[in-house]
């Protein structure tokens, strides 16, 4: 995979076509992005004498793009068979979308980033809604990513901040991996799990920078996001960067969709859920030492949790998500029937663990 961040990185786009004899492509982008980076992406094909085929996503009536049957079918529709590859210019949502199409299509696509969000864009699985209800696909990575860090340093804070939430979640689905190498017998990669620590050890070791949003910060928390798809694409699964905070998260994704509620950010969730994982992996080491011990006893105290999380300018308790105390009981309940994978919160509903109560 050709990787590049760096400032100016978008420029080297069509050096990269070029290079590799591509005539033609589709760019998908939505409005927000086009306006971030397509538009301008656009203008460089037409100066190299490449031609493009664009297509913007239609939001639905909140303003969201919705990694959807409708999305999915608007782009398999409008990219014309012969264009080949397809870029994705916008975040998470945006690279879902086109890593499911170009997967199915047998086309290669291009990653383009225009916020420092979430982690998936170097990994091969794509988190689609399906009948309101949230299924990953495996598909294909991109051949290229092209993250331009003057791009990502002008994106809204609360998508950068998004994405310093998705790598805090690393903790929790880091120890929940462990948990499950050990209960389970999941299979484990060692090389991915040091990858992904090291990862978010290093968003850790530079908050000061992240929260200013300096080249420096901006840099770090990038590469960490990058460097956590790729552990992914290496393990073949999303095991090191996804367990039960990922669950409760999706499982509050969903509700939205049914309600037909605005949707939260990817990593302002996956923040917060951490958070609320953190909390109740506490009193399982308490209770149930025996099992347990050495797991869940390293992650940090959630109050940290939420010091970090606030310091990136991220939410950092469920009443910032407007996520009731009520649902949130509810959903601990259930979201570890998301994904057939073990973890501490699959332990504690197993076994009857009550321990949801404040």
């Amino acid at each position: 995979m050709h990787i590049v961040t760096d400032h100016g990185a978008l420029a080297q786009v069509t050096h990269y076509l070029r290079q590799r004899d591509y005539h033609s492509v589709a760019v998908v982008a939505d409005r927000n992005t086009f306006a971030a980076a397509g538009q301008t992406l656009c203008q460089a094909l037409s100066r190299e004498e490449i031609s493009f085929h664009l297509c913007v996503i239609q939001e639905n009536e909140w303003g969201d793009v919705i990694a959807d049957e409708a999305s999915i079918v608007q782009v398999l529709l409008e990219v014309p068979k012969d264009e080949n590859p397809i870029l994705a210019v916008g975040a998470g949502t945006i690279h879902d979308i086109v890593r499911f199409v170009s997967y199915q299509t047998d086309k290669p696509f291009i990653s383009v980033p225009t916020a420092a969000s979430v982690d998936g864009f170097t990994s091969a699985g794509a988190p689609l809604v399906i009948r309101k209800m949230k299924k990953t696909v495996q598909a294909a990575p991109p051949a290229a990513v092209f993250a331009d860090l003057d791009i990502i340093g002008k994106a809204p804070k609360a998508l950068n901040a998004a994405g310093f939430g998705d790598m805090l979640g690393k903790f929790t689905s880091l120890a929940d991996w462990r948990f499950s190498r050990h209960m389970a017998q999941e299979p484990f990669c060692p090389l991915a799990y040091q990858i992904t620590k090291e990862a978010l050890f290093s968003c850790i070791s530079h908050i000061e920078e992240i929260a200013n949003a300096s080249a420096e910060g901006l840099r770090a928390l990038t590469a960490a996001l990058l460097k956590s798809g790729l552990s992914m694409l290496l393990a073949r699964h999303s095991r090191p960067a996804s367990g039960a905070e990922h669950h409760l998260s999706h499982v509050w994704e969903m509700e939205l969709l049914k309600e037909n509620k605005k949707q939260l950010l990817h990593g302002a969730k996956v923040g917060v859920a951490s958070v609320v994982i953190s909390e109740l992996y506490q009193k399982l080491s308490r209770l149930d030492a025996g099992v347990t011990e050495g797991f869940f006893t390293g992650l940090p105290d959630p109050d940290q949790l939420r010091r970090w999380l606030r310091k990136a300018g991220a939410p950092a308790d469920l009443e910032e998500l407007n996520i009731s105390r009520e649902f949130a009981l509810q959903s601990l309940k259930k979201a570890h029937t998301i994904r057939d994978r073990y973890t501490g919160l699959k332990y504690m509903n197993e076994h009857g663990l009550d321990l949801f109560q404040p």
